[in-house]
């Protein structure tokens, strides 16, 4: 991962793929780097939180802009400050990838998908600590979705085979390999976001991508 130490790469994948535990391991693996986890943020929330598939509707969806927007933010911080992030999070469909990406913009992200296959995912899931356990029976649409939304991105990770420990050595040593930084532009969001119309109700005219200053140190 020393070609760009100053980054964030996004462990994604369905509940139990062990996101959480291979990022925390790749992390130790590298001279300086931090885990940033979407549980964290949320568990910053003492009372009023709404997880992102409970009611109302609208406030999960509010809560969970609000986690991956501090994410990002804390994300951000490590990585101007030098670190490597190793961000571990379920990302549901592309609009939510570019949401990422635009906020942590313009630092290198890559993508990693960790995908030992839905009844590995279920299994462990299943089989976890109760305290740890995530309510979540929609794997294969899940699986579904993500391979329609995103299967072209980044490095898609079969880990069936794998301990935590090897999966974390080898996303450290061939992630540099297996994945380029991927790009920020007017996405789905950006253009809710800017009330700008779709490209295809404004002549076909191409957008520029999305730019925010850099501010490192």
């Amino acid at each position: 991962m020393t070609p760009d130490a100053r980054s964030c790469v996004i462990v994604t994948g369905m509940p139990g793929a062990g996101k959480s535990t291979v990022a925390g391991l790749a992390a130790r693996l590298l001279p300086k780097a931090a885990q940033v986890r979407g549980d964290d943020m949320n568990q910053m929330i003492k009372s009023g939180y709404v997880g992102w598939m409970g009611k109302p509707a609208d406030e999960a969806l509010r809560q969970d802009e609000l986690c991956n927007r501090n994410m990002c933010s804390l994300a951000n911080n490590f990585i101007d400050f030098g670190f490597t992030v190793l961000m571990d999070t379920v990302l549901a469909d592309r609009a939510e990838l570019d949401f990422f990406l635009a906020l942590l913009s313009p630092r290198p992200v890559r993508l990693v998908v960790l995908a030992p296959g839905s009844d590995v995912c279920r299994h462990r899931n299943a089989t976890r600590d109760p305290d740890d356990r995530f309510d979540f029976d929609e794997y294969e649409q899940l699986e579904a979705d993500m391979n329609r939304e995103f299967g072209d991105a980044g490095w898609w990770f079969d880990t069936s085979a794998l301990k935590p420990d090897e999966t974390a050595e080898r996303l450290v040593a061939e992630v540099p390999d297996r994945t380029t930084p991927l790009a920020a532009g007017w996405h789905t969001w950006l253009r809710r976001l800017h009330d700008v119309e779709p490209e295809s109700a404004i002549s076909g005219a191409r957008r520029a991508p999305f730019v925010r200053a850099d501010c490192s140190p």
